[in-house]
């Protein structure tokens, strides 16, 4: 059993044969697939559309919108070009978020079926388009049935799939922003079990082999399935206390590891939410890990109109995952589920939007966008309207799903597709003229990234590479027109070649390049 107080073992083998735990051990990455590069695209399926008019989103209704997403042909310019989905997760739940499962092993009759499941990732490989799914590992919901039996009788096979108080734990233990971790079965049962998050997310034992084995099953079940990989929700809470820390990128390579045997170039993603120092261990298992410091600084550049080294911090992240990982491939983002939208920290102002996303989708990895981002959907907290339903039409359409009444993306004037599709100066047009971008672009799919000092700290300046493809990306943060000095060493000779104002010039000065950039805009100098 997991004892939350024993300390972490340390014997050299990756199991403790005597206890079944988990033991801190050298991790050998798997080599990471080129394949699994591109931009992601986060799907909250009860909001997205709806195909049997019971105002829920499913699967049967981003099947029917994979053409909107990407309609598998490059030359086509209707689609908004995304390579991969990440389905939030769809898996049965007493939730509306369902991110605690009653049952690992099937799809939420809400969202549809396994069947359609597997056609919706087949019409996807048709389109070249991969399917991430989000898989919760760390718990599963309280009316789970291993649990429902594991808190009814303590010599059930299940009971050990769960963490269970003994004499030795301290029941007031606070978890790490303070919060309670044991919770009774029920009033004066006297039998408390481990919950991290909430009292009805009951943690799982990963200690207990049979456990790992179970979710191992699971990988590989919806990789039968047809997904392509996983987003692995609460990736650094597997194991909780601080001393076991090292025993999460542990388990994670096992997980890693099992899958392969069925898909070789499965991708994983890890919400690893901590700074780079903190997430550079999980690539020793994991492709991807998220990078919140990063979204962070490009939504404070933008604001602040003002470059705070973002090209820099990149830099230095990679050059951190790449001690661990043998080809890291970073997971920036703008905002996501959990997070207040973009557009509501920009306060709606579009120009701002435009460059954020100018930012995200020219820098390493992939790129991932939250549903509604492209539009630029408004969301705050609490959690619910942060996910309202996707802007299909103006008001009401055929599968606009109302799940729940929006309160931030309401009336005639609210952002849409319909509204934004046929505008060439839209924010849909934006992302989408990036992204098409983005894929002709060896160095913006695969370069380093190094800084370009500008001079003015109103532009941001880098340059990517890959080979013998080079692009330097300079953006103006500010409202002004700015003027820029490089010298000809630093241009290398590069042209204008894309820009998001047609108002950018270069004049030469000697060895010197005066290069005017108008407000808000973002140019590329290729070579």
């Amino acid at each position: 059993m997991k004892k939350v107080t024993s300390m972490a073992l340390s014997l050299p083998l990756l199991f403790s044969f005597a206890t079944g735990a988990l033991a801190k051990s050298e991790v050998h990455p798997v080599p990471q697939s080129d394949s699994n590069l591109g931009v992601y695209y986060e799907i909250y399926v009860n909001s997205f559309y709806d195909s049997n008019k019971d105002g829920n989103g499913d699967l049967n209704g981003i099947l029917q919108k994979l053409d909107y997403l990407n309609d598998g042909n490059p030359h086509t310019k209707k689609d908004l070009g995304v390579d991969s989905l990440w389905l939030m997760p769809i898996s049965p739940s007493p939730s509306y978020h369902k991110y605690d499962t009653t049952d690992f092993y099937s799809v939420d009759p809400q969202y549809g079926s396994t069947e359609d499941f597997r056609r919706l990732t087949q019409e996807a490989h048709k389109r070249g388009m991969k399917v991430t799914i989000d898989l919760a590992l760390n718990h599963t919901s309280n009316k789970h049935p291993w649990f429902q039996e594991a808190a009814k009788d303590k010599n059930s096979p299940y009971r050990d799939y769960y963490i269970w108080a003994d004499e030795n734990t301290d029941l007031n233990e606070k978890g790490p922003w303070g919060q309670q971790l044991w919770y009774e079965t029920y009033p004066g049962s006297g039998d408390y079990y481990y919950a991290l998050f909430v009292d009805f997310m009951p943690d799982l034992n990963f200690d207990n082999p049979k456990l790992r084995e179970e979710m191992i099953n699971v990988g590989k079940y919806w990789l039968n399935q047809g997904a392509d990989g996983f987003r692995l929700d609460a990736a650094m809470h597997i194991y909780s206390k601080a001393d076991e820390a090292d025993k999460n990128v542990v388990w994670w390579d096992e997980f890693k590891r099992g899958l392969a045997e069925v898909k070789p170039d499965v991708y994983l993603v890890g919400e690893v939410w901590d700074r780079p120092n903190k997430i550079a261990p999980y690539y020793k298992a994991l492709d991807s890990s998220f990078n919140f410091d990063l979204s962070s600084k490009i939504l404070d550049a933008v604001q602040n109109g003002s470059d705070n080294g973002l090209a820099a911090f990149e830099k230095s992240a990679l050059d951190l995952y790449r001690q661990n990982g043998s080809n890291p491939i970073d997971a920036p983002f703008l905002t996501n589920h959990d997070q207040v939208r973009t557009m509501s920290l920009l306060n709606g102002d579009v120009n701002k939007a435009k460059l954020a996303a100018s930012i995200l989708l020219t820098l390493p990895g992939n790129p991932f966008i939250y549903y509604g981002e492209e539009i630029g959907m408004l969301g705050q907290k609490p959690d619910e309207f942060l996910r309202e339903p996707f802007r299909w039409y103006p008001e009401s359409g055929e599968g606009q799903t109302d799940w729940e009444a929006p309160r931030d993306n309401t009336g005639s004037d609210a952002v849409s597709v319909e509204a934004q599709a046929k505008d060439k100066d839209s924010l849909l047009s934006h992302y989408k003229e990036l992204i098409r971008f983005r894929h002709e672009s060896p160095a913006l799919m695969k370069g380093d990234i190094r800084e370009m000092p500008t001079g003015d700290s109103r532009i941001m300046g880098y340059s990517r590479t890959f080979e013998d493809d080079s692009v330097l990306v300079l953006h103006n943060l500010s409202g002004e027109t700015v003027t820029i000095q490089l010298s000809n060493e630093a241009w290398q000779g590069r042209k204008i070649e894309f820009s998001t104002s047609n108002e950018v010039k270069i004049k030469k000065a000697g060895d010197q390049l005066n290069i005017t950039i108008p407000a808000y805009t973002t140019t590329f100098g290729l070579k």
